[in-house]
C-alpha cells in the first residue's frame, strides 16, 4: 500500500506526544506547578505565544524527574479529557543548552492534540487541565521524554535533559466539508469500469491558498456509518490539478486499508459520517492535505482531488 495518504505529521508533535512512541512514563510533580513562572530550574523563558519562546539558559539542566510549570496562564477555555486543541512546541537540549526543535521553524504549523489517554504522561499534565493561551514548560531526561532510545532524529540521548514548551495556540474546531452538485468538481474517467484518471476540463484552478474542502456524494451506500476510530477499506484515485496522470491510485492493486486518524485531515472530515457502499469526490486544500510539505510527485501548497469507494469500515 502507498504511503502517500497517510497523514504527514507537523515535523515532531505526534512522535513526542503519543504514548505509543514513548517506551517508559513518567511521573510529574505533583501534577504540575500552577503558578505562572517564567524561569524554570533557573532558565529565563519569555516571548509572546504564537512566536518562537527566547530561552537563555543558566548551564546545564540537571534534572531527574518530569516537572511540569506554567510559564504564561491563558485566559481561554479550561482543557478538559476528550477536548482538541492546536499547539506549537519547543524542544531545548538541556545538555547542551542548544535548541533541538521548534515548529516555529516550519512556519508555526499547529498540531491538533486531543487531551486523553493517548497522551505521554510527560504531556499529561502540559495540556490537561490547564487553558488555552497558555504557555507551559515541561522539564524532563531524554528517557522520559522519549523513552529508553532517546530521540537521535533531534539530537536527544536518553541520558540528556530536556526542556520543552509547549504553546496553548486555540481550541479546534473540526472544519465541515461544503457538499457541491458534481458539476463543480472534476469528471470520472473510466476504463473497464474502474476509474483511471480525473477530468478537469470546466473545473476552475483553485487558488494558491486554498479553499474550502469541497464533497460530491456520487452514490449513497447503505452499509455502516464510518467513524473516525474505525479502520477504513477504501478504493481511490488522486490527482492534483491539471496533472496527466494520478498520484497515486488503489483501483489496479489492493484496497487501502488503513484507521481513518492516520489518513490526511481531508479525508477524515470529508469522509466520516458517510456509509459503506458510497462513492464520493473530493477537493482537499492544502492546509487539509500536506500542506507546504511537498509529498513525492505531489509539489508543496497543492489541493488534491480525489474519487473513492468506501468498500468496508470497522
Amino acid at each position: 500500500m502507498s504511503r502517500r495518504l497517510r497523514r504527514l505529521p507537523a515535523a515532531l508533535l505526534p512522535l513526542v506526544l503519543a504514548t505509543t512512541l514513548v517506551a517508559c512514563g513518567s511521573d510529574s510533580s505533583d501534577g504540575g506547578d500552577d503558578s505562572s513562572s517564567d524561569t524554570v530550574h533557573g532558565i529565563s523563558i519569555t516571548g509572546d505565544l504564537g512566536k518562537a519562546p527566547e530561552v537563555k539558559w543558566d548551564g546545564k539542566l540537571d534534572v531527574d524527574k518530569t516537572e511540569t510549570t506554567v510559564v504564561t496562564e491563558g485566559d481561554g477555555k479550561k482543557i478538559e479529557d476528550g477536548d482538541q486543541v492546536q499547539v506549537n512546541l519547543w524542544i531545548g537540549n538541556g545538555f547542551t543548552q542548544e535548541q533541538a526543535y521548534s515548529s516555529y521553524d516550519e512556519g508555526g504549523q499547529e498540531e491538533t492534540v486531543t487531551a486523553n489517554d493517548q497522551l505521554a504522561p510527560v504531556f499529561k499534565d502540559a495540556v490537561l487541565g490547564q487553558t488555552i493561551g497558555s504557555r507551559v514548560a515541561v522539564t524532563a531526561t531524554g528517557a522520559d521524554a522519549f523513552g529508553d532510545a532517546g530521540n537521535t532524529s533531534i539530537g536527544i540521548a536518553p541520558t540528556d535533559t530536556v526542556l520543552i514548551v509547549v504553546d496553548l495556540m486555540e481550541e479546534f474546531t473540526p472544519p465541515a466539508p461544503r457538499d457541491v452538485p458534481s458539476s463543480q468538481m472534476p469528471g470520472i474517467v473510466e476504463k473497464n469500469g474502474k476509474p483511471v484518471a480525473l477530468d478537469f476540463k470546466g473545473v476552475p484552478k483553485p487558488a494558491a491558498e486554498g479553499g474550502d474542502l469541497l464533497r460530491t456524494v456520487i452514490k449513497k451506500g447503505t452499509g455502516a456509518t464510518l467513524t473516525k476510530d474505525m479502520t477504513l477499506t477504501a478504493n481511490y484515485l488522486g490527482m492534483v490539478y491539471g496533472a496527466k496522470k494520478p498520484f497515486d491510485e488503489s483501483y489496479s492493486k489492493d484496497p487501502l486499508v488503513q484507521p481513518l486518524s492516520g489518513l490526511v485531515p481531508g479525508w477524515i472530515y470529508g469522509l466520516e459520517g458517510l456509509k459503506v457502499g458510497s462513492r464520493v469526490l473530493l477537493q482537499v486544500p492544502p492546509d487539509l492535505g500536506y500542506g507546504a510539505q511537498a509529498n513525492g510527485d505531489i509539489p508543496a501548497n497543492s489541493t488534491l482531488y480525489f474519487v473513492l469507494d468506501i468498500v468496508d469500515a470497522k
